[in-house]
Order: structure tokens, then sequence, then C-alpha cells
């Protein structure tokens, strides 16, 4: 049925981009005969132009993961308040994201900073081809700024890493040793009533296995949403799977990329995206040279240009 109506989706954009050329045929067809409707042409000429090139752009989401479900991870690098804070910053830029985009978010996993922003969080990004557009955020983000918690106003920087993983589903298996996997038991924070706070209803997940190319890896994955420690199991058990999956994946691209020789691992360290806030106002993105100076509609969400220009650049 997802096949079914993603196939009946482009039919319906198809559709509708072939009723645009004809409206602008009769346009010119009324032209021709001596009304002036130059306007109406126009509009129904630029309409069509960006249409074209949204469905083209959306054409480029053609691998088989681009389609599904997301998983967003954010986690802090070394800098204690200050680069939770940026945790935190981040968090909120990604939920405007997707709310501009009309996706829905779910948060998974939420762990409050001692003094300001956050030590981790995990958000379920579910919409259409929520992979395949948030795969350009996986990376490194650096943020230069005045720092807030810096009563000398000294300028500070600070690195989150952005982890984007495709949510599993019953389409795809995955066969994880139940011997290989630890589950720990933790009180949820936040609301939820007594049932929550007293109850060890958050479930954490640990991995440790070994891989297809041999290398022992430790994969962890942790709910606390849901009311019940049932709930927040299942939960987790998808998370640590996607995580697996991911994993498996990059294997692949890993050899793939070694082949072409074109493409960069991604790795803490290599920053994917500078936002500079000091002194001077700048977002780049270093993979693909695109930078605006409107910070501000950047973290407010709007990154879609980034987005574009990552993924036509990989294309």
């Amino acid at each position: 049925m997802q096949d079914l109506n993603h196939e009946k989706s482009w039919v319906a954009q198809w559709d509708k981009l072939d009723e645009r050329r004809q409206n602008i045929i009769l346009f010119r067809e009324i032209m021709a005969e001596g009304d002036d409707v130059t306007d109406d042409l126009n509009e129904e000429v630029t309409r069509l132009k960006k249409e074209v090139e949204d469905l083209e752009f959306k054409n480029m989401l053609d691998e088989p993961d681009d389609r599904r479900d997301a998983l967003l991870t954010i986690n802090p690098g070394a800098g204690g308040t200050e680069s939770q804070d940026w945790a935190e910053m981040l968090y909120r830029m990604y939920i405007r994201w997707t709310s501009h985009n009309g996706m829905d978010t779910t948060v998974l996993e939420y762990q409050p900073g001692d003094v300001a922003g956050i030590k981790s969080a995990t958000l379920e990004i579910k919409g259409n081809f929520a992979y395949g557009y948030l795969k350009a955020e996986n990376g490194v983000h650096r943020l230069v700024r005045i720092s807030p918690f810096d009563s000398n106003a000294r300028r500070h920087t600070s690195f989150c890493s952005v982890f984007v993983t495709p949510l599993v589903d019953d389409t795809i298996e995955i066969d994880l040793n139940p011997d290989d996997v630890e589950m720990q038991r933790f009180h949820a924070g936040g609301k939820g009533g007594q049932n929550v706070n007293k109850v060890e209803t958050g479930v954490r997940l640990i991995w440790t296995g070994k891989l297809s190319n041999g290398k022992e890896e430790r994969v962890v994955a942790e709910c606390q949403q849901e009311r019940s420690q049932l709930q927040n199991r299942e939960k987790a058990m998808v998370m640590l799977k996607s995580r697996v999956y991911d994993l498996e994946k990059r294997i692949k691209e890993e050899y793939k990329s070694k082949l072409q020789s074109s493409k960069m691992k991604n790795e803490w360290g290599s920053q994917i995206r500078s936002y500079v806030f000091h002194p001077y106002n700048m977002v780049k993105d270093h993979r693909t040279g695109y930078e605006t100076s409107n910070v501000d509609a950047v973290m407010d969400g709007q990154i879609d240009e980034f987005i574009k220009a990552y993924l036509m650049s990989d294309a």
C-alpha cells in the first residue's frame, strides 16, 4: 500500500504539471485573439517552472531508504554547558523544520543539561522522504558566537554531532541475537504521572556484536516516551535495529565510495556546516559552498536550500 500510494502521488503531481501546461496553451490562444492576459500567463509559467524543479529535485531521492521515516539524534561535543546549549538550538531548528514541512515528530529521548541545553535527544520524524531530506544533515555542526554563559563575553566555538538513520519497518529483517542485547531500566523524566515517575519505565538497550566487516560495535538505544516499560522496550528495539541497519548500510557505502573515490567519510571532526553569529552573521555548508547571512531564518528551521544544495551536489 505504501508503494502504491507513492506511485499515485507521482501520477497526481504529473497531472498537476500537465494541467498547468494546458492553462499556458489556453492563455496563449486568448492572447492571440487580442485579449491581454499577460499577468495570468506569466504567473502560470512561473508556477510551472517551480513545480517542475521541485519534482525533478524529488526525483533525485531514488535510494531505497529515501522514502523511509527517520531517526535524528543530537549529541553535544566537548564544552559542557556551551555545547549543550548549542545542541538545544539545533533541536529547536529541526523541530521547526519538520513543522514547516508538515512532518510528524515524536521525542523518543530527551536528556536536559545540568545548567542549560540538552545532553542528548532523539527524534522520530515521519513524513514523505523524511530520511531522504534529513540525510543531508548527518555530520558535525559548528557554532561560533559570543557565549551567553561567559561573564567576560568572549567568543566561543561549539560542536554538535547530528546522526540521521532510516527507521526500519517490517520490510527489513534485522536479526539480533538476544544474548547480545543488554536491557537497562531507569526512571523516565518529565511528564507522565505517578507511574512514569515512580516506576522504571525508561528502557535502554545495548547491543554488542560484530558487523558484516568483522568489526565489533556497541550500539545504544533508549526510549522514555511511552508510559509503560513494554512500549518503551518495543520503541527502543526499533531504534536499535535502525542504527545497526544504518551501520551496515555505511559499510556498503564506504566500499562503494572506495571504488568510486568520490565520497568523504562522515566522521566527528569533519564539520559539514558552520554557524557564525560573531563577528559577522553567516551559515555556510562546507560540502557545497552554499551560504546565507540570514542566520535567524536558518535557526527557525529554514534549511531547505542547504538540503537541496547538498542533494543536488551529491547527485
